[in-house]
């Protein structure tokens, strides 16, 4: 009886004291939310938003820590209760050190804003911030993991007992984990030598579209027609690919047209800069207009016009083509292909041979 009264105090104190800290927690957090909203700071209410669960997990374990010795507990309760701080306090600490990565990240990411129009070094910027920040939480929680598992005295005997073979151990488990640790090296090298990054305009697989997430295994290519096509991160490390915006947004926007020798090419090229300078798509600095080839039927013209990036690229060229077509209908329909087909007139039939 004694016993279970004894379990029972040792119960209310040790919830007790989590409950105190809980609330002192609360109290805490509630002054520190009202501080930032009046700071113009960006990683206060950051640090404040991502901090808030692994503070509470401290607070609670430092409360039981603090009550354990004037607790009425058995030996065997004690301990199983320090083990279970202790183990506590390992993912504490984990959780800490992703919190504080995600305060890097959202720092770096009010820094440099991807919603603007020149975001190159925005997307390098959040490319790096991004995949780092995955691959550290991987490894903070495999190694916390791993130092949870070797606090239980079973489970460091029996790696204690395996030690002579880990060896063969370390061969299998690598092979049988070499997509996921090749995926992960390459999520490295991604986010330090960045042939891609977000938002970043790319021909993958004969398909365009727009880099849209990186993960730590995969990456995931948002095409023009909003389908989605899932790549592993290996596959931009040892494949070739086309990415139009690696050092600049900027691209020239190229219309073939395939026309009649009698195409007046001067009047065509004035109507494509009439064309350029009344649309907002131009970007103001090429305009071109050349016969690129002469073929047996036709000739080939080859229209350069330069715009801001991909998207804006492709209505530039949809807008010249359109326009240019439309004006050779109603200006020079001469110009338009024809097929020139040439007719021989056959000979008058011999003369019938008449005998006498």
């Amino acid at each position: 009886m004694n016993s279970w009264t004894d379990l029972t105090w040792s119960a209310a104190v040790v919830v007790g004291a989590v409950l105190v800290a809980l609330i002192a927690h609360r109290v805490a957090f509630g002054l520190l939310d009202r501080i930032t909203r009046r700071t113009s700071a960006s990683w206060d209410g950051s640090a404040v938003r991502h901090t808030r669960g692994p503070a509470a997990l401290a607070l609670a374990l430092f409360a039981v820590l603090f009550v354990m010795p004037g607790a009425p507990m058995d030996e065997a309760v004690r301990d199983a209760l320090a083990h279970a701080i202790a183990v506590g306090l390992v993912a504490c600490v984990a959780w800490a050190v992703i919190a504080l990565v995600d305060v890097i990240e959202d720092v770096m990411r009010a820094k440099y804003r991807t919603d603007v129009a020149d975001n190159l070094q925005a997307r390098r910027v959040a490319t790096q911030t991004q995949v780092l920040r995955r691959v550290v939480v991987v490894v903070v929680s495999i190694v916390a993991v791993a130092v949870a598992l070797m606090t239980f005295p079973t489970i460091r005997q029996i790696g204690t007992s395996l030690l002579a073979s880990a060896g063969l151990a370390g061969l299998v488990i690598g092979m049988a984990m070499r997509p996921t640790l090749s995926n992960l090296l390459a999520g490295v090298q991604i986010a330090l030598t960045q042939p891609i990054r977000l938002q970043d305009a790319v021909i993958v697989e004969g398909e365009w579209g727009w880099i849209e997430e990186i993960t730590t295994t995969y990456v995931v290519v948002k095409i023009w027609d909003w389908r989605r096509l899932v790549l592993p991160l290996t596959y931009f490390v040892d494949k070739p690919f086309q990415n139009w915006t690696r050092n600049t947004a900027m691209l020239l926007g190229s219309v073939y047209l395939y026309l009649d020798y009698r195409v007046p090419v001067d009047d065509l090229r004035a109507e494509l800069r009439r064309i350029l300078e009344s649309t907002e798509l131009w970007r103001g600095e090429v305009c071109v207009l050349q016969v690129s080839d002469a073929r047996e039927q036709c000739v080939e013209l080859r229209a350069l016009a330069d715009a801001k990036d991909s998207g804006t690229a492709w209505d530039l060229r949809c807008l010249i083509r359109e326009k240019l077509i439309a004006y050779l209908q109603r200006q020079h329909p001469d110009a338009l292909p024809h097929r020139r087909v040439e007719l021989e007139r056959a000979a008058p039939p011999a003369a019938p041979i008449t005998r006498v």
